[in-house]
């Protein structure tokens, strides 16, 4: 007889990501991949990472013992350090490092919400989070964006209608969203944090793309400005990764989060892995102590601005049947077929001619637009995205 498990409810049936459903197609010969948000090989800081793994490994008591569950001190140290330079003052002890921003979510999740506790999102937004939310019981009602980012009028109006303390949480990413590759101005960021203190929401900042700017000013991030809100204080727990601008191997996060939240949070990370990888963060300890990331987000900002022109001045041709979105930083373009068809079947063709894409659904909690698509620029070579294009163009005709 077969073996009956009986799992948690939220596991009887679970869906797994879309977008990692897309990585078998990797395995074909020859495949050009516009799907996958990972970082250039070609980009990464090889030379100054080893460096940094030397150090570390000189000092075995630290890099290869157990370590603290909020992270070792010289790496929080140094994360502090980096924030300030991002315009945003903390102290160390105000900092929780994670296995990459997604244990942070997790974390935030496990502390925060109950089933039946109704979270907020942009739409479209981030498909893990969405994932998260989801096997956690927590309904998702998203809140319409454009190309500056989520939508505050839209999320008043939301919030007004709504029966107080329903929505307990709004997750975001205000800088170079996925997918859409928006930026919510200054402005945007003070409404909504004035509609979070008068409605009583917490804000999750994510934010693993926010010093990969390469045109425009940086704008400041929503827990720097909380402090000029009234009532907002408190109520921002800010999330970032080296993901994005050294290694995602490292699987190095953090998270800022008021006292009460990052006390909680400490023990729920506990009982999932004690600690963060203490090697790990000795490595990014002493490769962020050198200066080498300063040294390098330069060749990081010039190498993804060169992609995305290369893929923008492609798309280009297409134009009348595809619109796009140029971003300002980031890694990805959020498109949509101009005749408001579905890209499914554009998917299809594009993955007979050996380049691959993500089609919008995967983006969005409720009320998908099927014509939306995302291209990722940033892992392709110039000559691969040169080629991927014109790829994507015979898929079209």
């Amino acid at each position: 007889m077969a073996q009956r498990y009986r799992f948690n409810p939220a596991f009887e049936a679970p869906s797994g990501s879309a977008i990692r459903e897309l990585f078998k197609y990797l395995s074909q010969p020859g495949m050009i991949s516009f799907a996958g948000g990972y970082p250039a090989p070609g980009l990464f800081d090889a030379q100054g990472l080893a460096d940094a793994s030397a150090k570390a490994m000189s000092e075995p008591a630290t890099s290869l013992q157990y370590g603290a569950t909020e992270g070792t001190p010289a790496l929080r140290l140094e994360l502090a350090a980096l924030m300030a330079r991002r315009g945003t003052a903390v102290a160390a002890d105000d900092i929780v490092v994670t296995t990459g921003s997604q244990q942070g979510l997790d974390l935030l999740i496990r502390v925060l919400l109950a089933p039946g506790d109704g979270v907020l999102v942009e739409r479209p937004t981030y498909p893990a989070a969405l994932q998260a939310f989801r096997l956690a019981g927590c309904p998702v009602t998203s809140v319409p964006g454009d190309a500056q980012g989520l939508d505050t009028q839209a999320l008043g109006e939301l919030l007004g209608a709504a029966v107080p303390g329903h929505y307990r949480l709004l997750y975001c990413v205000p800088d170079f969203a996925n997918p859409t590759g928006a930026c919510m101005p200054h402005t945007r960021r003070l409404e909504l944090l004035a509609l979070a203190a008068k409605h009583n929401v917490l804000l999750v900042e994510d934010d693993p793309y926010g010093a990969l700017r390469f045109t425009g000013e940086p704008v400041p991030s929503l827990l720097a400005l909380s402090g000029q809100v009234p009532g907002a204080e408190g109520r921002v727990v800010h999330l970032s990764s080296l993901s994005k601008i050294v290694a995602p191997g490292l699987r190095v996060g953090w998270m800022v989060a008021p006292a009460p939240v990052r006390q909680r949070c400490v023990i729920a990370k506990q009982t999932v892995d004690l600690c963060t990888s203490p090697i790990s963060q000795q490595i990014a300890a002493h490769y962020l102590a050198s200066g080498a990331l300063e040294r390098h987000l330069p060749v990081l900002r010039e190498g993804y601005a060169q992609k995305c022109a290369q893929m923008l001045q492609g798309l280009a041709a297409l134009s009348g049947r595809l619109d796009v979105e140029a971003p300002a930083g980031g890694m990805f373009v959020w498109g949509r077929l101009a005749d408001g068809s579905d890209a499914q079947p554009l998917f299809d063709r594009a993955i007979a001619h050996n380049v691959m894409f993500v089609p919008g659904r995967a983006f969005y909690a409720d009320r998908p637009n099927p014509s939306r698509f995302r291209l990722s620029f940033a892992a392709p070579g110039l000559e691969q995205i040169q080629e991927g294009v014109k790829r994507l163009a015979r898929a079209l005709n």
